[in-house]
């Protein structure tokens, strides 16, 4: 009897670990190797807010969805393969990602002594300089997705799309609102 319960306790808890393994191995995450390898030498807080754009950027893309960006000079990095993934885990990667952009600057806001600076410069730019420009460059990507989102809401019947472009969206108010409490505006 002892014999059964302990059999049965063991097979249990194999079963448990199974499964958890198999939930693990289910996650995505929401960046390329080559785009995780990018946004890790991206140090500087201006520089890694930008990446982040380019790869939400490359993430509408995949949607079908032109992102409208703004055209800069050629990009030689090597971004990797173009991302895939069924619509709702292209529109988790971008909630994922707006939420890292904010996630990063609000680091830095708390623990300006934190920031990273850029040490090839001449001149490295200070806090000051920085942030700044890292708010306002993802308030400007953020206005620029609201009216393709909103016009993917309209299209979409799937409550999973919905919710998720509803969540990107506030993400986005969040973004611009943000500008107004920059010292000076």
């Amino acid at each position: 009897m002892i014999f059964r319960k302990l059999i049965f306790f063991i097979l249990s808890i194999v079963v448990v670990i199974a499964i958890a393994g198999q939930a693990h191995a289910q996650r995505r995450d929401y960046l390329t190797d080559s785009e995780a390898d990018i946004v890790r030498d991206s140090q500087q807080l201006d520089h890694r807010v930008n990446t982040l754009v380019k790869i939400i950027d490359r993430r509408f893309s995949a949607l079908g969805i032109d992102p409208k960006a703004p055209v800069v000079k050629k990009d030689k990095t090597d971004w990797g393969p173009e991302p895939t993934g069924t619509r709702p885990e292209l529109l988790g990667d971008i909630k994922a990602l707006l939420q890292k952009a904010i996630d990063d600057i609000d680091n830095i806001a708390e623990r300006p002594e934190l920031m990273v600076t850029d040490v090839t410069e001449r001149k490295p730019k200070t806090f000051k300089e920085v942030f700044p420009i890292a708010v306002k460059n993802l308030a400007a990507a953020a206005d620029r997705y609201k009216p393709l989102l909103q016009a993917e809401a309209a299209k979409t019947t799937d409550r999973i799309q919905t919710g998720l472009i509803a969540n990107i969206l506030e993400l986005c108010d969040e973004i611009t609102a943000s500008v107004s409490r920059l010292p000076g505006n």
